[in-house]
């Protein structure tokens, strides 16, 4: 209990902006070490960020990565991330290494099938590994790896979800460039004794999120008459400082060592509840109308859209169960609270 208490006192919440992580309800976890010297890759980005100001509130030694240069004597300034980058300067006198950064963009339209998943593959595979192996080589006693949920697939049928098991290799060109890294960090922690820890999030949103997200808020802001008032799937979200929640547990929990585990809200929603708390979030009527699910399937099969309606009305759940048990964790901040505290980012910067 003593050792609870002070890391209680010393967990405390930090700033971001006009958003605080907010730890109070999350299981605490017996501290393995008083200092962590940590290095996290896309550590100006939208996870990776985070991930340095909660090490950092923590007391532990931090450097990062970053794309672009800067005065900040805490990150390493590298450009780009493939098979060939020289990690050795980042590396030294690290305990864990937070690989957050990714490539993640669609490529352009012009590019063949076989063009982007190279582009993948040579950052989220190649990048990644030789990092792996010369964070081995530098002493690193733990590599903790931000994959993706969609190593495992784009969805899940129904009362099915997704558990931490490898199936077979996922066709989407972002999820099997995530897959074959995977095997690979597997491969170097065998051969090199280095710990390796992979989590694979699902959809990440938070304050400063981007993306679909982002338009679906703005979608709501508009008070436009939406026809997803009618959606019966459930699909596993994860809000920001639950996720980074996790990847601290993951950077000195003993029982995380070469692990894959889970992430999500545990509470997962519709995609008809997740706009309407946006809309509660914004004291605005939601306004969506109850299209039946199916017409939506139809009418987006005819524009050839189908894509688009596989995330909006498809089932995407994780079984979080393994990682909860296995390190006594559990997230942090509600469903609810992280959606007002994404509302509330959102509409302050608008």
């Amino acid at each position: 209990m003593e050792q609870q208490a002070k890391y209680a006192d010393i967990l405390g919440m930090f700033d971001a902006g006009r958003h605080c992580l907010m730890l109070e309800s999350c299981v605490l976890r017996p501290r393995v070490s008083e200092t962590v010297n940590f290095f996290v890759t896309g550590g100006s980005g939208f996870v990776g960020r985070r991930v340095v100001e909660a090490g950092t509130s923590l007391g532990w030694q931090c450097t990062y990565q970053s794309r672009s240069a800067t005065i900040n004597l805490e990150s390493q300034f590298v450009t780009s991330i493939d098979g060939d980058t020289d990690w050795s300067s980042p590396l030294t006198g690290v305990d864990v290494v937070v690989h957050c950064a990714a490539r993640v963009h669609q490529m352009t339209e012009s590019q063949s099938p076989e063009d982007v998943l190279a582009s993948y593959r040579e950052v989220n595979t190649l990048g990644t590994l030789n990092l792996a192996r010369q964070a081995a080589q530098s002493g690193v006693k733990r590599f903790v790896f931000i994959s993706s949920i969609k190593v495992n697939g784009e969805k899940t049928g129904k009362d099915e979800a997704f558990e931490p098991t490898l199936a077979d290799a996922p066709t989407d060109p972002y999820g099997l460039s995530k897959y074959e890294a995977e095997i690979g960090l597997r491969e170097i922690a065998e051969e090199t004794g280095m710990e390796v820890v992979i989590i694979r999030p699902p959809l990440v949103y938070g304050p400063g999120v981007k993306a679909n997200f982002e338009s679906m808020m703005k979608l709501m802001r508009k008070g436009i008459p939406l026809p997803f008032g009618a959606i019966n799937n459930q699909r596993s979200l994860v809000y920001i400082d639950n996720l980074v929640s996790l990847i601290l547990t993951c950077c000195e929990h003993p029982n995380a060592a070469n692990r894959t585990f889970l992430v999500s809200d545990n509470d997962d929603v519709s995609t008809t509840k997740l706009m309407q708390q946006i809309a509660d979030s914004m004291a605005r009527p939601s306004r969506l109308i109850p299209i039946p699910q199916s017409l939506i399937e139809v009418g987006a099969k005819v524009l050839g859209k189908s894509h688009l309606s596989d995330r909006l009305c498809g089932n995407l759940q994780l079984d979080v169960t393994e990682t909860l048990n296995t390190l006594s964790w559990k997230p942090p901040v509600s469903f609810e609270k992280g959606i007002q505290e994404t509302v509330s980012a959102f509409l302050s910067d608008k």
